[in-house]
């Protein structure tokens, strides 16, 4: 059976609004009988990757385009630049060669000049994979046939090889080259409000400078922005196993094991974030590492929490109960770790077997659990 590391969060947001749906409201679902506050795992799977990108090399984390021709043809001129005039040919062969899509030119206005060539979707690629396939298209640069020599180069297995961190973690799809898909390592829930939702609208107004001192009165500009304020159960499970299996290596996935660690708890939604300042990070962190199917503990609210004052401190204490309950009943994990403000976390610890941690002893742990070979 695959390792698993399991992280739980509460965090508590104010007034916000981070993640928004196709009418410009906060994100919400049913859930329990009662609508609840939601973020969305796209939401915060973006905002953990923006988060890598702040603090990790670019070697580690790869790049989500349309735009892979023009990607490539940067480093093939990069690491040849005689061969400038040549790039977007060579990028382009060497894309045939590893079995893309047919690439097709954006659209462009009347009298524009043709632009690069791009997919018809995002593709994932790390920087170590746009390297390599930028060396073999040097390579074959002086073949008379250079997709050809690239297709007997294998430059397709080039695409399957050193993914970076989040492709790794998160996985990489291709409808029209599955056997380019990388299994994500990584699930993450969708994070949900433990009480019922109350929507709110701020009425809001805006001056026009020029006309402040004249006699015309009244708003320049006026609006509403729907916003809420909650307090979100966060979930994500990390297969060891798989993760390893991505990476290649026991050192890489102990280092983005604790990355991705960091970074969970580190990360927000950047969603009309000058508008509520509404940064935050978790109160209180449950993490678990154990075999066998992994557990999400939402159930805990399904019957939403009531104030108590305020839902953190009955929602770790409920959460607390049920994670005894569960570890108890189902299944009992190998570690279980607890974190967060000491003025809170106090229920988490009652969990039998659960260790008090510091943030740096909790992601060490985290990297702990790569250090074993895979089931």
């Amino acid at each position: 059976m695959s390792t698993y590391l399991e992280i739980h969060a509460l965090q508590s947001l104010p007034p916000s609004n981070v993640n928004r749906d196709d009418t410009g409201a906060p994100k919400s679902a049913t859930y329990g009988g009662v609508l609840r506050a939601r973020v969305s795992s796209q939401s915060w799977k973006r905002a953990i990757r923006k988060d890598f990108e702040a603090r990790l090399s670019p070697e580690d984390i790869g790049i989500r385009s349309k735009q892979i021709v023009e990607l490539l043809m940067d480093e093939i001129t990069t690491q040849n630049p005689e061969l400038a005039d040549r790039a977007q040919q060579l990028a382009v062969a060497a894309f045939t060669a590893a079995g893309f899509p047919k690439l097709a030119a954006p659209t462009k206005k009347k009298d524009e000049p043709a632009g690069v060539e791009e997919l018809g979707y995002l593709m994932f690629l790390s920087r170590g994979q746009i390297r390599t396939l930028a060396q073999a298209a040097i390579t074959a640069a002086d073949e008379a046939d250079p997709t050809k020599a690239l297709k007997a180069a294998k430059v397709r297995d080039l695409v399957d090889r050193d993914h970076s961190l989040d492709i790794a973690l998160f996985g990489r799809m291709v409808a029209d080259a599955p056997d380019l898909n990388v299994d994500a390592a990584c699930q993450v829930a969708h994070a949900l409000g433990i009480h019922e939702l109350t929507p709110e609208f701020d009425y809001y107004t805006a001056v026009d400078d020029r006309r402040e001192d004249a006699e015309e009165t009244g708003a320049g500009m006026i609006g509403t922005i729907e916003f809420n304020a909650s307090t979100l159960y966060r979930y994500a499970a990390v297969n060891v196993d798989q993760l390893q299996e991505n990476l290649g290596n026991q050192a890489a996935t102990q280092r983005a094991l604790a990355e991705f660690t960091n970074s969970f708890i580190a990360s927000m939604p950047s969603g009309k974030q000058n508008t509520f300042a509404n940064g935050t990070r978790p109160e209180v962190i449950l993490v678990t590492i154990g075999s066998g199917q992994p557990v999400n503990l939402a159930g805990a609210f399904e019957e939403a929490v009531r104030p108590g004052p305020g839902y953190l401190k009955p929602g770790v204490k409920r959460l607390a109960d049920y994670a005894t309950d569960v570890f108890t009943t189902w299944r009992r994990p190998d570690r279980i770790l607890v974190c967060g403000l000491s003025g809170v976390r106090d229920a988490l610890a009652t969990i039998p077997n659960a260790d008090v941690v510091s943030l740096d002893e909790l992601i060490a742990a985290a990297a702990e659990a790569g250090a074993q070979e895979p089931a």
